[in-house]
Parts: structure tokens; C-alpha cells; sequence
């Protein structure tokens, strides 16, 4: 009696369990309609300041975890690069359809901006760009040393990446703290609300960036690259520089 397996059983499909997803999931309820409730509903700042040091966490963890597993799969390397661009396409239509509720309420405002708001920083933005755009620079670099086979190097720059992303949320969140003591917050007017919605869109594309690059660096440090998924890892990087653009100049300048 023949044991080989059938073609039947050959061509199974293989299912895949991951418990990162549930972690993400989580992670972005503590951080978004959580803390969002904590501290505009219910007026507890420590509160939602918590649950956003629980939520933040868990969502670069989850990110991270995720993407790991999938450096460990025999076939997610082949897939991942055509897979960003798909993604990437999703997402610029749903930054696309914000803006356009943006210049929908604006030029059809009869006074722009509305009552309540407050007078944007000028000069923070410029330099949030340069460090965005400098963090994208680094990344082509880091990805340049890999091709190269100067592992070591690669290490080096993505850190250099890394801390320029986390700088550029720093950043972000301090500009948040100062607007919100000034009483510009989701409430105050539509412009509050698109202002919150689009940088904070932007800024958690950017931490979902920072967990990918943590799932890279820490088999790096181990001598295990896959360069793939570097090379995905940087496309999607690129990504999130261009969007600010669009960010600093319609929300900010215009």
C-alpha cells in the first residue's frame, strides 16, 4: 500500500493562527475611542493619558509581532512588497477622502478659519518636516548598506531612523498638549475636528512604521535580515513622508 500523500492533501490550504491582530485591535481601542472619551467626554486627563500609555504600546507590539511572524513564513517574503503597494493604495483613499471633506468645509465656509480657533505654529511644522523628511533619507541609506552587505551599517542607520520617527511623534504630541491648553480641541469647531483627525491619522501611520522597523531590527541584531521586507518596510516610509506633505501644507499653510 502506497503512504504518499494525495494530491488532495498536497495542495491543502495552510491556516495560519496569529494572536497580534487581537493584541492591535485592542491596542487601538485603549488609544483612540478610549483616551478620545477619557479626556473630551468625561474630562479625566490622567485617564486618558493611561490609556494611551496602555494602547500606544500595545499597537507598536502587536505591529511588530505581526510582521515577525511574517518574517518567518516561507512564502510572506515574495508577497509583501506587491501587498504594500495595495495597502498604500487603500490608505492614500482614505487620507484623499479627509482632505476632500476638508476643502469641502472650508470653501464653503463664509469665514475660514471659524470662530474659536486658535493661530497654528509656523515654525514647528518646518521642522517636523525636516526631521520626517531626514528619517526617510536615513531609511534609503540603511536600505543602500544592506544591498551593500554592510549589515552593521544597516543596524546603525535604522536605529538613526527609528529615533528620528519617535522624535517626529514627540513633537507632534507636544504640539497636541499646547493646542489642547489652548482650548482647541475636537469640539471647538470643524476645524478642530479635521485638524485632530488628519495629523492624528498621520501620526498613528507613523508608530505602525516604528513597529515594523522594531520587527526588523531585532533579528538584525541577531545577523537575520530579510531585505524584502526591507525593502517593503522602507516603501511604506516613504509613503508616510509624502502624506505629511500634504498634511503641513493644506492644514498648516493654506
Amino acid at each position: 500500500m502506497s503512504h504518499e500523500p494525495s494530491a488532495h492533501a498536497a495542495h491543502a490550504p495552510e491556516w495560519e493562527v496569529s494572536v497580534w491582530p487581537f493584541v492591535i485591535s485592542f491596542g487601538i481601542l485603549f488609544a483612540l475611542p478610549v483616551a478620545f472619551a477619557f479626556k473630551f467626554v468625561y474630562g479625566l486627563s490622567f485617564a486618558a493619558i493611561l490609556a494611551l500609555g496602555i494602547g500606544t504600546p500595545m499597537i507598536v507590539a502587536g505591529i511588530a509581532g505581526w510582521v515577525k511572524e511574517g518574517l518567518g513564513s516561507h512564502h510572506g517574503a515574495g508577497l509583501a512588497f506587491p501587498a504594500m503597494g495595495w495597502f498604500i493604495l487603500a490608505e492614500a483613499m482614505i487620507f484623499l477622502s479627509m482632505f476632500a471633506a476638508y476643502w469641502f468645509n472650508r470653501l464653503t465656509a463664509e469665514a475660514w478659519p471659524p470662530a474659536g480657533s486658535v493661530e497654528l505654529p509656523r515654525i514647528m511644522p518646518l521642522v517636523m518636516t525636516v526631521v520626517l523628511v531626514a528619517s526617510s533619507l536615513t531609511i534609503h541609506h540603511a536600505e543602500a548598506l544592506l544591498h551593500a552587505g554592510k549589515r552593521a551599517g544597516f543596524v546603525n542607520w535604522l536605529v538613526l531612523t527609528m529615533l528620528l520617527g519617535a522624535v517626529f511623534l514627540g513633537m507632534s504630541a507636544y504640539e497636541w498638549n499646547h493646542l489642547i491648553h489652548q482650548d482647541f480641541t475636537t469640539d471647538t469647531n470643524v476645524f478642530g475636528t479635521v485638524f485632530y483627525s488628519i495629523t492624528g491619522l498621520h501620526g498613528s501611520h507613523v508608530i505602525v512604521g516604528l513597529g515594523i522597523f522594531i520587527a526588523l531590527l531585532l533579528p538584525a541584531l541577531r545577523g537575520k535580515v530579510n531585505t524584502p521586507f526591507v525593502k517593503t518596510a522602507s516603501l511604506y516610509w516613504h509613503f508616510v513622508d509624502i502624506i505629511w506633505f500634504f498634511v503641513v501644507s493644506q492644514v498648516y499653510y493654506w
